[in-house]
């Protein structure tokens, strides 16, 4: 990098790739480091990572709480739009990068930093959605990726860095697997994970229990809808962050949400991937049961038909791209009458739609019934099945002419 670096702004998160970062950006660049942690909902102690910033000599630190704006400004428009990657991955790790970069990109200009850092590898997802970002909102600004820089070649040279800098670490080489927590969910990857044959040690996960550990009666629950977001539990009123927080601790005591797959990462390559995503599954399976009652069909399947795509943008790091503002306005727009009351059962790592009611529904039992009815005309179903079999029939005609 031919730019004098005199302020980095770092997102670190007082792990093992951070810490090595951090002192290994004051090396290399004899410059300024300035360490950003994001709270949003790990769980960690973030006093205690503050001052671990502080004893490898950074004095400016900001940890700061966006647990309210991760759910309520990320998560939710996400679930809004039913996003799954590759028909299994909710994307908590994904839909963290875009809201981590952009408050990185907002304190380096309020600092007057010359880069920013993060401790994404040059084999993963996370270096694009957190560049991608960084470019979106500040494209002149410069950026530092010490996994594409440096010489370490793995986690494990990183470890041994550490201890020989007393550098405090939880990682171990005995165990080295990679792991990510966030509100939304936590997932596992690299090390003994990266055999895609062996199942995840049950010792791994952080906030499920086992279904077959689960309790061995069923839990029923029921969520309110406003507009396509969950507003209450139980009829209980709860902001994003407390509502998902309380549907993780149900989902988790059943054994709800765990995932194990192989993706396809956008660098390229597969990679075997396992999250524990509780209150997030809940609230997928709850508003699609909602959605069922209140959209019409032909907006639902136009929607439906999109949510790949979507889903992709989420994942690839395109969350601050035109192409994702326009999708989410066709996804928001549909959710307008998606307003009403879902009840579910969880049980031992099932979740089930068993009701729901609104007063937007478009259910209508005078219609649907299989009683006597004064409203639908079976007769009439004749002439539109005709109608629609004309072509097949046609080309029926024809392959019967020809053969």
């Amino acid at each position: 990098m031919s730019r004098v670096i005199k302020k980095v702004v770092l997102a670190y998160s007082g792990g093992l790739d951070t810490s090595v970062i951090l002192k290994w950006l004051q090396e290399t660049y004899d410059c300024e480091v300035i360490a950003f942690c994001a709270d949003l909902g790990q769980g960690e102690d973030l006093k205690a990572v503050k001052v671990k910033a502080h004893q490898l000599g950074v004095k400016r630190v900001y940890i700061e709480d966006l647990r309210e704006v991760f759910v309520k400004d990320y998560v939710f428009p996400m679930l809004r739009a039913n996003a799954v990657y590759e028909g299994s991955y909710l994307l908590g790790t994904s839909i963290a990068r875009p809201l981590i970069a952009r408050r990185q990109i907002e304190i380096a200009k309020k600092e007057g930093a010359d880069a920013v850092s993060h401790g994404a590898t040059g084999k993963g997802n996370d270096q694009v959605r957190f560049e991608l970002t960084y470019m979106a909102l500040e494209p002149k600004i410069a950026i530092i990726a010490p996994w594409r820089d440096w010489t370490f070649r793995s986690r494990r040279e990183l470890i041994e860095y550490a201890e020989q800098h007393g550098i405090s670490v939880t990682a171990t080489k005995a165990k080295p697997y990679s792991m990510d927590l966030n509100l939304f969910h936590v997932s596992y990857e690299g090390g003994i994970l990266e055999d895609p044959w062996k199942a995840p040690p049950d010792e791994i996960f952080q906030m499920t229990v086992s279904p077959e550990q689960a309790p061995d009666k069923p839990r029923e629950i029921e969520i309110d809808y406003a507009g396509g977001d969950p507003v209450a539990v139980d009829g209980k009123k709860m902001s994003p962050a407390t509502l998902l927080a309380h549907l993780n601790k149900l989902g988790g005591a059943h054994g709800i949400g765990r995932v194990d797959l192989v993706e396809n990462r956008y660098v390229g390559m597969k990679s075997r991937g396992v999250y524990e995503t509780p209150g997030g599954t809940i609230l997928h399976a709850a508003h699609r049961g909602l959605e069922s009652l209140t959209m019409d069909r032909e907006v639902l399947h136009l929607r439906d038909s999109l949510i790949p795509r979507y889903a992709e943008l989420v994942y690839y790091g395109y969350w601050f791209s035109p192409e994702r503002d326009v999708l989410q306005k066709m996804m928001d727009e549909a959710q307008k009458d998606v307003s009403g009351t879902v009840r579910v059962k969880l049980y031992k790592g099932n979740c089930t739609v068993v009701g729901r009611k609104s007063k937007n529904s478009l259910y209508r039992l005078d219609i649907a019934t299989f009683e006597e009815d004064d409203v639908y005309r079976q007769k009439d179903a004749e002439g539109f099945i005709r109608l629609n079999a004309l072509r097949l029939a046609i080309r029926a005609q024809r392959r019967k002419a020809s053969s």
